[in-house]
């Protein structure tokens, strides 16, 4: 596995603790983002290194770059259809692309000129963009609110092969941290490494809330 990992009690004593904070691991050239997937889907991506065969490019497709967050939608890789965890390290530029012409999944009355306005926006947009409460590994809530970033239209093809530079199965270590959770030794819990993500671009930085 490629991914930086940490004691999880050592990184949330840096991390903030509340406001919008894209949590990740990256660096200049790219960023760890997860899904999760049926392993159908799951296998044939890590196999060849893109999304295809029964991947659908007619839908939606979800990218989370907080860790925790996605263990809690997948419930550490219990839920059906969940079972496969995917670490994708994510061309930077794709992801920063990819954030400049989202469009909230809620209406913004600061960001949009009236809630018509916005509703044509989603409409014609390839990228939805929401923020959700942050997650501790028991699923409890926390202040901080988390990102996900759904991907569909042209964006969504570009995703599936061009945008990805590497797709990696991380079930087994998925598996094994959970065994910390359940038996509630978070002393022992290692995960990704992640850092608060601020852009050098200020008004992207200001339509998505980052602190």
């Amino acid at each position: 596995m490629k991914l930086k990992i940490k004691l999880y009690n050592k990184q949330i004593e840096k991390w903030p603790q509340q406001g919008h904070h894209i949590m990740a691991q990256y660096d200049d050239e790219k960023i760890i983002v997860y899904q999760s997937y049926r392993p159908e889907i799951g296998n044939f991506a890590v196999q060849n290194q893109y999304f295809g065969a029964s991947f659908s490019l007619n839908r939606m497709t979800w990218i989370k770059p907080n860790f925790l967050w996605m263990m809690y939608r997948n419930g550490w890789a219990t839920k059906v259809g969940q079972e496969l965890v995917l670490a994708i390290h994510l061309k930077r530029e794709a992801f920063e692309r990819y954030l400049k012409q989202a469009v909230y999944s809620s209406y913004q009355s600061d960001l949009y000129a009236s809630r018509e306005d916005w509703q044509e926006q989603v409409k014609n947009s390839s990228i939805r963009l929401q923020w959700d409460p942050d997650h501790n590994p028991y699923g409890a809530k926390l202040e901080r609110r988390a990102i996900q970033i759904g991907i569909r239209g042209k964006e969504v093809v570009n995703y599936a092969k061009d945008d990805i530079l590497e797709i990696e199965d991380i079930t087994p270590f998925v598996k094994e941290q959970y065994q910390f959770v359940l038996n509630k030794q978070l002393d022992q819990l290692m995960i990704p490494e992640e850092h608060p993500l601020v852009f050098n671009d200020e008004v992207l930085n200001k339509n998505l809330r980052l602190k």
